[in-house]
């Protein structure tokens, strides 16, 4: 099976298209402070943000890094999504993640070289074109940043500069987006958007409907 091309020297294909309204956005709840005010700026300014990541894909990454934090590793995966483009600003939308079977410890991860097949094998079955327009790792306990080692991945593999790496810290409840600049990663603004018929909430329970039918023998009705 052909690898998907991660790093390419050709120009993606750009999609002509107005990013998520404001009312189908929101901050990260894990966004420091300082993080925090400057998405509130550029939101009150209503400016587009460079990267929006779907409510999904965001939760998925979270609960990916959860349970690998639990036992104090580092979890990572692909981003997908598209680039787009709105009145002369470039953006990345983020629509789903894709990971596979990882060799970890409390400060390294990679992929098993034996889980790429199955791992490509989810790309081709993600239900859309897709665009790797970056990757997520964790840092289990010691915060969000780019360490040498992700620095050096970045600049490997994701150079692009549509390419974003989402590091998120389960244990310290923190999230952060970075993109490369020169030599060195700066800090991206992001925001969390969702459609119409999704809900904004990651904490909504929704009751099972409890369905009853007709009992003829009592003439009333009975749980099913």
């Amino acid at each position: 099976m052909a690898r998907p091309v991660i790093l390419s020297s050709q120009e993606r294909p750009v999609i002509e298209r107005a990013p998520p309204d404001q009312e189908h956005v929101k901050p990260h709840e894990w966004l420091s402070a300082e993080m925090l005010a400057s998405y509130q700026k550029r939101f009150s300014k209503r400016s587009c943000f460079d990267l929006y990541v779907s409510k999904v894909a965001a939760e998925k990454m979270v609960n990916h890094a959860n349970r690998y934090g639990r036992i104090r590793k580092e979890a990572m995966g692909f981003m997908l999504g598209d680039v787009c483009e709105h009145e002369k600003h470039r953006y990345v939308i983020v629509r789903d993640i894709v990971t596979g079977a990882l060799l970890s410890s409390a400060d390294r991860v990679r992929f098993d070289n034996d889980s790429y097949s199955e791992l490509f094998s989810e790309l081709d079955s993600s239900g859309f074109d897709y665009v790797i327009v970056g990757w997520y790792h964790s840092h289990p306990g010691y915060g969000c940043f780019m360490s040498q080692i992700d620095l050096n991945t970045q600049m490997a593999s994701f150079r692009e500069k549509y390419h974003s790496a989402i590091v998120v810290d389960p244990l310290l409840k923190e999230i952060q987006a970075f993109r490369l600049k020169g030599k060195r990663c700066t800090y991206v603004d992001f925001a969390i958007y969702w459609h119409d018929l999704e809900s904004p909430y990651s904490t909504v329970k929704i009751k099972k409907v409890r369905v009853v039918k007709k009992d003829p023998s009592q003439g009333g009705v009975t749980p099913r």
